[in-house]
C-alpha cells in the first residue's frame, strides 16, 4: 500500500492516527523526508503502508514507492483540493495501472468542500464511484478519526478483489526502500519483502551490494528473526549501500552472491550528480560542491532539485558525494577543489570542523531541503554578472579644448540638460554615435573644484580617456556632446 499526495495534505497524519503514533512531529519542518514503511492490523489482517514524501523534490522517491505497492491511497485535502503534487501522484498511479482509493482528508474543517474536490478530481481523469466512476472515495479526518475505519476496510476489500498472494516458503526477494550509514552499526537498508521469508544469516544480493544478514528490525525497531511477504524490515550486514529501488534476492551462499555481484556490477553504478563538461558548460562560472547526506534517498532528492536550476551563465559541479557525516577527508577534498561542503541531515565531526576552520573551508549543514537548495542557488547567483543600468544625469556641449595630457584632456563646456557630476561616466557623442567612453576625473565651475554643475552653467572638465585613446592628439573636438551618466549595478537572481 503506497500513500501519495500533495505536501501538507495529511498523508503521514492519517498514518499517525492509524498507528496511534506521532511520526509527523518528529520530522524536520513537519515534512516526511524519506520513505517510511509501516505495518498496521485491521480486522485481523495486516496492511503495509509506504508513506512517501509529498514535496516536489521527492517525485523520484514517490515513483519508486508506487512501484513496490499493490494498492494506492491518494490523499487530497478537502479544503485545498488538487495541487501540483496531487496531479503528479495521479499520473504515477495511472501509469502504474495500480488500483487506488481516494482519501479526502480534513473533511472536519469548516472550509472543506467535497463537491469541489470531486469536480477537480474528475477534471484530472479521476472519477469517484458516486460520480459514476470506479474509484472508491472515503471522506476522512486524521484529526478526529472520522472515516479511518472505512478507509481501512476499503483497502482490504480492494486487496481481496486483486486476489493478491505470496509464498512465504519461497526464496526471499523484494525491493530496497532506503539505505543509510549508521555511525555505530554500519550500513543499514530498509527492505520490503515481496515474496518468501528473509531470515538471520541469509545471504542477500541487491545489484552490486552483498549482505550477510546480521540483524533484522521490524518497522517498530524491534529485533526479529525473520520477515515474510509484504513486511518491511531494516537489515544490517551490507558491504556497500544498495541502490534505491533495487531488487534484492536471497542466495544460498556467499560465493553465489559474489558471482551475481560480478554480473550486476554495472547495475550498482550511481547516476547521481552527472555534470556535462561539454562546450556549452565550459564557459559557465561554476560552484564546486561536496555533498553529504544521511541517506541515499536524500542524495537522490537533492540531485533532482538541483537539476531544476537552469542557467546559461552559471552552474554547479558536485565533486564528491556520499552518505554519512562530514569527515576531514571531505574537507581535504573540498580544499583541493575549492568546493563548498554541504551537509543534509548530517553533522561534521570535530576533526573536519577544526581543519575547515584552519583552512577557511566553508561547511554548511541543513535539516530542510528547501534551505539546502536555496543556499546553493545563492552561491550560484553570486557568480552572475550584475545587470548594469545606465542612469542618465545630463548632457554637455563642448565649447573649448584647453589641454591634452597623456591620459586625459582638459575641456570646457555648457550643461544643456540635467547636470554634470564628478567621477561620473561620460559617452563622447559625435555624428549621433558614441565615439568613446571616459570619466569626469575633475569638475570645475568658475575655476573652483566642485562636485556637480547644474543645467545652464558652464564648467571645466578633466576628461579621463579610455586606454586605447591615451596618447591620441585631441580626440575631443569643439561641438561634441558628452552624455553624463552613472552605472547602477543590480544583483541578478536565478529564475
Amino acid at each position: 500500500m503506497v500513500i501519495l499526495g500533495h505536501v501538507d495534505h495529511g498523508k503521514t497524519s492519517i498514518l499517525d492516527f492509524i498507528r496511534k503514533a506521532k511520526i509527523a512531529e518528529g520530522e524536520a519542518g513537519g515534512i516526511t523526508q524519506h520513505i517510511g514503511a509501516y505495518q498496521v492490523e485491521h480486522q485481523g489482517k495486516k496492511i503495509t503502508f509506504i508513506d512517501t514524501p509529498g514535496h516536489e523534490a521527492f517525485s523520484a522517491i514517490r515513483s519508486r514507492g508506487a512501484k513496490v505497492a499493490d494498492v494506492g491511497v491518494l490523499v487530497v485535502a478537502a479544503d485545498e483540493g488538487i495541487k501540483p503534487q496531487t496531479k503528479e501522484a495521479i499520473k504515477i498511479l495511472q501509469e502504474s495501472e495500480m488500483p487506488f482509493v481516494i482519501a479526502m482528508n480534513k473533511i472536519d474543517k469548516p472550509e472543506a468542500n467535497s463537491q469541489r474536490v470531486k469536480q477537480e478530481l474528475a477534471e484530472n481523469s479521476v472519477l469517484a464511484e458516486e460520480w459514476g466512476g470506479k474509484i472508491p472515495l472515503v471522506e476522512v479526518s486524521a484529526k478526529t478519526g472520522q472515516g479511518i475505519d472505512d478507509l481501512l476496510e476499503t483497502i482490504l476489500l480492494m486487496a481481496e478483489m486483486e486476489e493478491l498472494s505470496a509464498d512465504p516458503f519461497s526464496s526471499a526477494n523484494g525491493v530496497v526502500i532506503e539505505s543509510h550509514l549508521d555511525n555505530q552499526k554500519g550500513i543499514l537498508a530498509t527492505l520490503l519483502v515481496l515474496d518468501g521469508t528473509l531470515s538471520l544469516n541469509d545471504w542477500v544480493i541487491a545489484g552490486s551490494s552483498i549482505c550477510h544478514v546480521k540483524d533484522i528490525e521490524n518497522f517498530l525497531g524491534k529485533a526479529v528473526k525473520g520477515v515474510g511477504p509484504s513486511e518491511p524490515a531494516v537489515v544490517l550486514g551490507w558491504d556497500a549501500a544498495p541502490s534505491l529501488g533495487q531488487n534484492f534476492e536471497r542466495v544460498k551462499t556467499k560465493n553465489d552472491a559474489e558471482k551475481k555481484k560480478l554480473g550486476n556490477s554495472q547495475l550498482g553504478k550511481s547516476e547521481l550528480f552527472i555534470f556535462d563538461i561539454g562546450s556549452k558548460e565550459s564557459n559557465k562560472k561554476i560552484v564546486n560542491l561536496v555533498i553529504k547526506a544521511d541517506v541515499s534517498g536524500s542524495l537522490e532528492a537533492i540531485d533532482q532539485m538541483l537539476r531544476t536550476i537552469k542557467s546559461e551563465e552559471v552552474g554547479y559541479r558536485v565533486i564528491n558525494f556520499g552518505v554519512g557525516n562530514i569527515s576531514d577527508g571531505d574537507v581535504k577534498n573540498a580544499i583541493s577543489t575549492k568546493s563548498l561542503i554541504m551537509g543534509f541531515h548530517v553533522e561534521a565531526d570535530k576533526r573536519a570542523i577544526a581543519l575547515a576552520e584552519r583552512e577557511k573551508a566553508e561547511i554548511m549543514t541543513f535539516d530542510i531541503i528547501y534551505k539546502f537548495i536555496e543556499k546553493i542557488r545563492e552561491k550560484m547567483e553570486l557568480l552572475l554578472d550584475p545587470e548594469v543600468k545606465k542612469n542618465i544625469l545630463g548632457r554637455i556641449k563642448i565649447l573649448a579644448i584647453f589641454k591634452k595630457e597623456e591620459k586625459s584632456q582638459i575641456i570646457g563646456g555648457k550643461i544643456i540638460s540635467g547636470k554634470s557630476k564628478r567621477n561620473a561616466m561620460v559617452d563622447l557623442i559625435r555624428g549621433g554615435g558614441v565615439l568613446m567612453t571616459g570619466r569626469i576625473g575633475q569638475l570645475q565651475h568658475n575655476k573652483t573644484d566642485v562636485e556637480e554643475v547644474k543645467e545652464g552653467l558652464e564648467c571645466g572638465i578633466r576628461f579621463d580617456l579610455p586606454k586605447k585613446f591615451e596618447g591620441v592628439m585631441f580626440p575631443i573636438r569643439e561641438g561634441d556632446l558628452l552624455e553624463v551618466y552613472e552605472e547602477e549595478r543590480i544583483k541578478r537572481y536565478l529564475q
